[in-house]
């Protein structure tokens, strides 16, 4: 559980953050602002900072601000039913503006490889895409995938299919991806 402290000083974060990429938001958006921990209590070394511009029922993009070696813990998007509709796992294309991004997929990889440091979480794909400024990757359906940020931290901007993020599968069972703040 984040305090609410550690939740402000987070968005603060991305705001700062954006200024100095020279990303504009409006006040309405900066109020909008996510801070996740993952219910780990460890925001810092595993977390995420986020901006949802638009998630509707066929497309969704949003910023994702990670201070230095933050990671993302490894997760899947897989298929589901919603109402009684079926729907596909998440599509998603992540874009760097600012920093590095270690992006690990499912494929050939080995753990002692890798250029991220190993998150105090389970991970066991390793096959390593680096993202600089101005690179793109594209994760498809049900690919079991965690990323982290380089050592000055990144904004990764993703733009995907509709986002279900409640339901996103966790490698580390202890993983709740909705945050909850102290009052």
């Amino acid at each position: 559980m984040l305090t609410k402290k550690q939740y402000d000083d987070g968005a603060k974060f991305v705001v700062s953050e954006f200024e100095k990429a020279g990303i504009k938001i409006t006040e309405e958006e900066k109020g909008r602002i996510e801070v996740a921990d993952f219910g780990l209590g460890m925001v810092e070394e595993v977390g995420l900072q986020l901006l949802v511009y638009v998630n509707t029922e066929k497309v969704c993009a949003k910023e994702m601000v990670l201070r230095p070696y933050q990671t993302c813990p490894q997760h899947i998007h897989i298929n589901g039913v919603e109402n009684g509709v079926p729907y596909d796992g998440k599509e998603e294309t992540f874009r760097v503006r600012k920093g590095v991004c270690y992006l690990y997929v499912s494929g050939e990889g080995r753990k002692e490889d890798i250029k991220a440091k190993l998150p105090p979480t389970p991970v066991d794909v390793f096959h390593e895409v680096v993202l600089h400024e101005g690179e793109q990757y594209t994760l498809y359906p049900c690919t079991q995938h965690w990323f982290q940020a380089g050592p000055e931290g990144a904004i990764v901007s993703e733009f995907s299919t509709h986002s279900r993020d409640e339901s996103d599968i966790f490698l580390d069972e202890r993983i709740s991806r909705i945050p909850e703040v102290e009052e």
